[in-house]
């Protein structure tokens, strides 16, 4: 993808597989920087400040962009993450295990929940831009014996995602309704992301 000249640098704090590959199938260009945060330590002690999961998937996406952006002075550095709620503003974290997996499959099965993706831009270790997308998915009742396959054929790839799914792949077939934006869905407000991408001229218009 071309850029305009003297384009700042785009920097993809995180090392998601999944978000590093919307943004190659975009032809965004980008370099992806771990930037080595205790997201359990903090969602901790924002839980203990009765902070909502839409101001917790915030500040975390915000911490992961502003840690990258303070080593690298003029890069656009996008930070993002994402959490599940369900019922009164509980959370859901990954799954540690298979059968933990299991346990929040028979959770979520029959009821709706929401995906909440934030996304947040730093520059010079200062927010500059961000925005907090949400959808909102219903799955279905279903077998032990569709249970038991799903499982079997998704594995471990379940312990990757915060809901054991892959919207893209098998996981489909837990739904019986979904509204919201499939990018957001998978975790990153894309389209959003883009758009302020050709603002600042990283991508032509």
């Amino acid at each position: 993808m071309a850029v305009e000249q003297g384009a700042p640098a785009f920097i993809l704090a995180s090392t998601s597989a999944s978000r590093q590959a919307m943004l190659k199938s975009a032809n965004v260009p980008f370099e992806a920087v771990p930037p080595y945060v205790d997201e359990d330590e903090l969602k901790i002690s924002l839980q203990a400040q009765k902070a909502s999961p839409r101001a917790i998937a915030d500040a975390l996406a915000e911490t992961k962009a502003l840690k990258i952006s303070s080593r690298i002075p003029g890069a656009l550095v996008l930070g993002c993450d994402q959490v599940l709620s369900y019922g009164k503003a509980e959370m859901m974290d990954k799954p540690r295990s298979l059968e933990e997996a299991r346990e929040h499959l028979q959770l979520l099965a029959g009821k709706e929940h929401k995906l909440i993706s934030a996304a947040v831009i730093a520059q010079n270790g200062k927010p500059v831009w961000r925005v907090v997308d949400t959808a909102s998915l219903t799955m279905r009742t279903f077998s032990p014996e569709f249970l038991d396959d799903y499982i079997a054929r998704e594995g471990e790839a379940l312990l990757s995602s915060v809901g054991c799914y892959r919207l893209e792949g098998l996981g489909s077939q837990l739904f019986s309704r979904i509204n919201g934006d499939f990018f957001t869905i998978l975790g990153l407000p894309l389209l959003q992301v883009l758009e302020y991408l050709r603002e600042r001229k990283v991508l032509l218009r």
